[in-house]
Parts: C-alpha cells; sequence; structure tokens
C-alpha cells in the first residue's frame, strides 16, 4: 500500500552486474542509489523499472513477466516494462523507468528517465458523463485523461465521499493498521487537476438513452455524448425486528466503515450477521481490535459455494484459532438492544452487530431507462450496453465471458475497475474486448487467499499442495476444464493460471 521503508536490497546496479547473472527471460531486484529497481531482459531487450507494486507495494521480481510487461504477485497489476505505464488496474499508477545497456560484459542502469508525456486522444472532445463514483467510474475517469482525452468528464455519485479504496474498508481500515488517508484513490486536487466535475450525494434519478440526457433528484438535467453506467450494489439489509437499532451497522462505504470504527471503541461483543467475504473480513478486523466476535450464518461452512469444502474447513479453523465463534447451520430472529435472538433459540450479547449478507446490483436506473437487462445490465466485450454510446462496468455488469463461455456478473474491486478502464478504452474508440481472467483476493488476518476465473459450480476440485498448511492451489473443474484457480501463498502459481486461461481464451 504504500513504501515499507526498508532500504533496497540486491545489486547495486549503477555498479553493475555480469550480464551472465540475468538471463533471457528473466529479472532481478537489485538498487540504483535509495531506489529498489528491478532489472528484466526480455527479448533481446533489457528493462529497468520501479522494484515495487504502485498499489500495495508487492515485489515485482516475485511477479510474472508476460511479454514486455510484469505481472504483480499480489493483486495482479500489470506494468508495461517500457514505459513504466500501470496498465491492468488495482495499480493505477506508473512504474519510475532507468536508463539500461550492456556493454563489457556488464548491465548497467544509469540515471532516471523523464516520465513519458500524456498522449493526445484523436477521440472527439465530446462530454461523458459518468453515473457512480466506486471502482469502475473512477479507473474509467482515470483511464480518460490518461490516455488523453480532452471533453468534459463529469462523475456523478450518490456518496458523501470521492471514491475510495473500498477494500481497505473491511481490511487494513477498519482493523486500524492503515491510516485514513490511505483510503481516497486520490486527493481532491486530483479531480481539480484533470477538470473532471466530480458531483457527491447526487441521486440521478432519469436517464433517456435516446435524448442523451440524465435527470437529477432536483430536477436539473445533464447531456451527454456518451455514457458509463457504474451504480454498483448496495447491501442487503436483514427484515428483522431490531434492525433499525443504532448498534446495527452494514459495510459499504467509507461512512460505514467510520461508524463502524466508532461503534468498536466501546463494543465488548459483535456478533457478524452472515459468512460472506464482507462479513468474515469485518470478523477478523474486529478481533484484530480485541473485541470478541461471533459468526452467525446459515451456511454448513464458510464460503463454500466459492471455495468449496477444504477452503471453507480452512477458513473456518484460520478463524476460529483467532478467537472467532461461528453458529453455523443458524441464524438471527430478532435483534435487540444488547443481545439477538438465534433462529436455534437463546441468545448472544452484543452491543455492536454487522450486517453482512451480500449484495444486490443497483438495476433500477437502467431497468426505467430501457436497457437489457439479465440478472445484471447486458454488455458486449466492449461494456457497450443495448443502446449506442451507453457502457456499464462493476457490479452491474453482466458480460460474455471468454473463459467459461458464458456470461457472467462478478462483484469484485478488481473486475470493476478494468471492466472501467475497459469502457474508457472503448468510448475514445481504442476497440479493446474484456479478455482477462476475473481476479479478487479476500485477506483473513495475515492469510491473503487469491482467486481467479470464476466457477459458479464444478465437479471435480483437484488440490495441488495442503489446504490446512497455507501452501496450495485449488483448480475448480467442469468436465475437464479448469474454470478457476484458488490459491493461498502460490502467487506465481496463481499468476500462471490467470495467464493460462486468458490464452486459452483466446485473449
Amino acid at each position: 500500500m504504500a513504501d515499507n521503508g526498508n532500504k533496497p536490497s540486491g545489486p547495486d546496479l549503477v555498479a553493475g552486474i555480469a550480464a551472465g547473472d540475468l538471463a533471457a527471460g528473466a529479472m532481478l531486484s537489485g538498487h540504483v542509489g535509495d531506489e529498489a529497481v528491478l532489472l528484466a531482459r526480455r527479448g533481446g531487450h533489457l528493462f529497468a523499472v520501479s522494484a515495487h507494486c504502485t498499489h500495495y507495494h508487492g515485489p515485482l521480481a516475485e511477479g510474472l513477466l508476460v511479454g514486455n510487461t510484469v505481472r504483480c504477485p499480489w493483486h495482479h497489476a500489470h506494468f508495461s516494462l517500457e514505459t513504466g505505464e500501470a496498465l491492468a488496474a488495482p495499480a493505477l499508477s506508473p512504474l519510475g523507468c532507468w536508463h539500461v545497456e550492456e556493454r563489457g560484459g556488464r548491465i548497467f542502469v544509469r540515471d532516471k528517465k523523464e516520465p513519458p508525456a500524456l498522449p493526445k486522444s484523436s477521440a472527439p472532445a465530446q462530454r461523458i458523463v459518468i453515473v457512480g463514483g466506486g471502482a469502475a467510474g473512477f479507473a474509467a475517469a482515470e483511464m480518460l485523461r490518461r490516455r488523453g482525452f480532452a471533453g468534459s468528464i463529469t462523475i456523478l455519485s450518490n456518496d458523501d465521499t470521492a471514491p475510495v479504496d473500498r477494500p481497505n474498508l473491511s481490511k487494513d481500515y477498519l482493523a486500524g493498521s492503515a491510516p485514513e488517508d490511505w483510503v481516497p484513490l486520490r486527493g481532491d486536487d486530483w479531480y481539480r487537476d484533470n477538470k473532471i466535475d466530480l458531483r457527491l450525494n447526487t441521486e440521478v434519478t432519469a436517464l433517456d438513452a435516446k435524448i442523451k440526457q440524465v435527470t437529477l433528484a432536483g430536477g436539473e438535467t445533464i447531456a451527454f455524448d456518451k455514457l458509463l453506467l457504474a451504480t454498483g450494489a448496495e447491501p442487503v439489509w436483514l427484515d428483522l425486528p431490531g434492525a433499525n437499532k443504532r448498534h446495527v451497522h452494514v459495510l459499504r462505504s467509507f461512512a460505514d466503515s467510520r461508524a463502524i470504527i466508532a461503534a468498536a471503541a466501546s463494543a465488548k461483543q459483535v456478533v457478524v450477521i452472515g459468512a460472506s467475504f464482507i462479513g468474515l473480513e469485518a470478523a477478523a478486523s474486529l478481533r484484530a481490535r480485541d473485541i470478541a466476535v461471533h459468526v452467525v450464518a446459515p451456511e454448513k461452512r464458510p464460503l463454500e459455494r466459492v471455495f468449496g469444502a477444504e477452503i471453507g474447513d480452512f477458513v473456518r479453523a484460520l478463524h476460529e484459532e483467532h478467537g472467532v465463534r461461528f453458529h453455523l447451520e443458524n441464524g438471527v430472529t430478532a435483534i435487540g438492544d444488547a443481545d439477538v435472538t438465534l433462529k436455534s433459540g437463546g441468545t448472544l450479547p452484543a452491543d455492536l452487530v454487522v450486517i453482512g449478507v451480500g449484495v444486490r446490483p443497483r438495476l433500477a436506473l437502467a431497468e426505467r431507462a430501457g436497457l437489457a437487462i439479465d440478472k445484471g445490465v447486458t454488455v458486449d466485450e466492449t461494456m457497450e450496453t443495448s443502446a449506442p454510446g451507453i457502457y456499464a462496468a462493476g457490479d452491474i455488469a453482466r458480460w460474455p465471458d471468454r473463459i467459461s463461455g458464458a456470461r457472467i456478473r462478478v462483484e469484485h474491486w478488481v473486475v470493476a475497475e478494468r471492466q472501467g478502464q475497459i469502457a474508457a478504452l472503448n468510448m475514445l474508440g481504442e476497440r479493446t474486448p474484456l479478455a482477462f481472467a476475473p481476479f479478487f483476493w479476500s485477506q483473513h488476518y495475515d492469510v491473503p487467499i487469491n482467486y481467479v476465473g470464476h466457477a459458479e459450480g464444478w465437479d471435480e476440485i483437484a488440490i495441488d499442495g495442503d489446504v490446512m498448511k497455507r501452501d496450495c492451489v485449488v483448480r475448480y473443474e467442469r468436465a475437464g476444464k479448469v474454470l478457476a484457480v484458488a490459491s493461498i501463498y502460490r502467487d506465481l502459481d496463481s499468476l500462471k493460471a490467470a495467464l493460462a486461461m486468458e490464452q486459452a481464451a483466446g485473449g
């Protein structure tokens, strides 16, 4: 997430290394002065770039070279080795680049290159409106300006804060290990400097696809030439007696996370309703604050629907190891002022309740506009909807997935960001199909679980390694085809699995 402050290690690349120490297709990490630098040899060319990912500081030397790009081992960001550009989210900022030469049987890294000038887009200076201030909307706006789009960009967000790093809200920030200034994706000055009109607390009530106009709650209308619909999803509230009490929370927005942190300051017992990703990450973060945590959920195993029984059992054991108590195959029938009533009978003390039973896509605006809907907003590989000039991305978008061969909708951060980027490129006329393997990660204490692909069902699970020993690759197969791969501390295998899926699908 930020530079960890450690001095760079490895060879002094200014003094140089023996040319034989860097084989073709290999990379190593060294330093130029106090800066950590990655040196790579690819296709007869040498490259020197920053050694750490600009997202969460992942070590790129442990990643994967693909053509003249490098992929981060932690969260699968892609960077150009030639220019340093962050080609695929979650990283958005570029790597630094250095001059490098080979002479006299040695490789030397010299002075740092000046950042390349932003390109000037040949796309008309039209009006682009983005509805939604989440991952997809922000990534689209950032890509439009990065590619030199000179027209107007308006982001209409119903949130009360500028776009934030949402995964942090249930992970490090909620746990108290990340400061608040890590949460915004960019500072307020970035929107001003990039001439992006960010309107917060703004509700769009109507979208007219024919005359290309949106209507706001106050009656104001805004015309557009192209529009990105990125309305995201909203947490599911349970219809329970007491669900509206002040100590009951959901977790989606920056305000939600802040409210839970404020309540946690005096809480002694928390009940998390739901063993979803958000529910379990909230449980882990609240345990880090030394609060007693109970998880109540109807499933037999947490996350079994996504990961299968083996990882489900591991996740439960990991949380129990940290003091979480599970009440599975159970539910909550009522929430009192200081307890919850269980479906099985009895009560649990609770001065803080977090509901984490999933989210539902915000489709109402698209439905009223007459866009094609099929368990989400139907888009093609360019993210364009059934209405020309109107695109959709993120939690609402349902697209034709090359890897599984089916239409899918995925509610994950990296997917939303990349879809926003792809929508932006296609708005600019740079025809770019969505061809990447979906990726997400879930953090439980110090254990990350990476997942690539998408498997809503499978007929076989193949496990390489030992799940309980936190060293495994788990493949989800149907009819002999690998649809998805989960991994624990097998970062390179995860990257290779994503690449194999993309190559098999023609990506």
